[in-house]
């Protein structure tokens, strides 16, 4: 009887796990030859997009293709914004993200893959306020106007890091950096990796001297909540990708913390 009863839940087991397969995204990318990837392209040099062409540049779309090449699937990159980055995949829009910070906010609804590079928030202003802005304190004061946004981890962080200062939410295709070389506020935050690439872009931006970043973040990709079996799989290859150096290489080739 206790035999039977172990064969019965053995093939319970299977019997679940065989229907989880078949109702998993990787199911579908497979079935179909197709990889569905959401991104902004709005982040360098994470994701940027040429808007005469739509084509897509960047470390994610770099890291998409090869899970896609390794796939043996073609890629399909599927504009977004940061707004409905997470319920684009939990709609099925799409079957991954590109590079996402890890918050528990965005995991109430959405899954993640494991982290595969870390970051740091830093402030950004205009280079003629050197001598105004040289820490983050300097920055918490009612008279400062401080740019995030809209849907953006930043965006939570404005809040919390300069609770005495003015923010400045802007929403997409608008960004946060913009209102600050428009001189409609006085900085923004950003991660450590946009920064380097701003300030590089906009010679006119400095980032400010703090004494060291906040909110040292790790970024995954989200993917649907309950796909186990697709969430299995894309960790499995993260895994193997670090193994044999992919994710170093490629964040030389884009100098992510140059």
């Amino acid at each position: 009887m206790r035999l039977f009863k172990l064969l019965s839940v053995a093939l319970l087991t299977l019997g679940m796990s065989s229907a989880a397969q078949a109702q998993s995204a990787l199911n579908e990318i497979l079935n179909t030859g197709v990889l569905k990837v959401g991104t902004t392209g709005d982040w360098n040099p994470m994701t940027m997009k040429d808007a005469a062409t739509n084509d897509y540049t960047g470390y994610d779309i770099d890291v998409m293709t090869a899970l896609a090449a390794d796939l043996g699937v073609e890629v399909e990159f599927v504009p977004t914004d940061w707004k409905t980055l997470v319920s684009g995949v939990t709609a099925g829009k799409y079957h991954i993200t590109g590079s996402a910070s890890i918050s528990p906010a965005r995991a109430k609804a959405a899954g993640y893959s494991k982290s595969y590079f870390s970051l740091a928030t830093v402030p950004l202003t205009l280079a003629t306020n050197a001598d105004k802005f040289k820490d983050w304190a300097d920055l918490d004061k009612a008279e400062v106007t401080v740019a995030a946004t809209l849907g953006t981890t930043q965006e939570k962080q404005v809040k919390e890091f300069f609770p005495m200062a003015t923010h400045k939410i802007v929403e997409a295709p608008a960004r946060d950096f913009q209102e600050v070389l428009a001189g409609r506020a006085d900085a923004h935050i950003t991660s450590n990796v946009e920064a380097n690439k701003l300030v590089a872009q906009y010679p006119q931006m400095m980032i400010v001297p703090v004494m060291q970043p906040k909110a040292p973040t790790p970024i995954a990709m989200l993917m649907p909540q309950a796909d186990q079996v697709w969430i299995n799989y894309v960790n499995t290859w993260i895994t193997l990708k670090q193994e044999q150096g992919f994710f170093d290489d490629l964040g030389k080739e884009w100098q992510l913390l140059n």
